[in-house]
């Protein structure tokens, strides 16, 4: 059996004890997709358009969308030009975090964080068993926050992106959002 959530209405007050989740946010998420790969770029970027597809049917707003090769220096200043958006509240990176010597997307990402959040590349390694098996160790997905906003780098197979994005990202978007004082 299970329970479902009434969501509050909008402005509206939470009792006592409630969680935040609860709470339906003021505005949409506004969310920048940032696809690193030699390879593909526009048509044939599947995990960016299955991310921006995810996350606009959720309620999100997906402000951007830019493609970088797999360089530290290129991805870093890709993360730099999203984090400088005003209106942006996340940056999710698809592809360049498995082990291969090309994949460097967290080598990146991690200088720019001030905070990891751990616990968002454990579940997700966790919840991938199920589908790659053994496997699930080799990816080193995670999330953290940049200036007051959530940074997620996740795999770039369509199924890495689906399953990081409907069983994680999506159910606490909102939520996280809200911490970060973003809305």
């Amino acid at each position: 059996m299970s329970a479902v959530r009434k969501q509050a209405p909008v402005g509206a007050k939470t009792r006592a004890g409630e969680h935040a989740r609860a709470q339906r946010p003021p505005r949409s998420v506004n969310v920048a997709i940032i696809t690193v790969s030699d390879t593909r770029r526009d048509a044939e970027d599947t995990s960016g358009a299955l991310a921006e597809s995810l996350l606009t049917g959720a309620g999100a707003v997906v402000v951007s969308r830019a493609w970088v090769r797999d360089q530290v220096a290129a991805i870093r200043s890709a993360a730099r030009r999203a984090l400088a958006g005003r209106g942006t509240d996340v940056v999710l990176f698809t592809g360049g975090t498995g082990v291969a010597p090309r994949d460097v997307t967290p080598e990146a990402l991690e200088p720019l964080l001030e905070r990891a959040l751990p616990g968002f590349g454990e579940r997700f390694r966790q919840r991938s068993w199920a589908s790659v098996g053994s496997a699930a160790w080799m990816s080193r997905a995670g999330a953290g926050v940049a200036r007051g906003r959530l940074v997620v780098y996740l795999p770039g197979s369509t199924g890495a992106v689906r399953q990081a994005l409907e069983e994680l990202l999506i159910p606490e978007l909102a939520h996280v959002v809200r911490l970060l004082g973003r809305f």
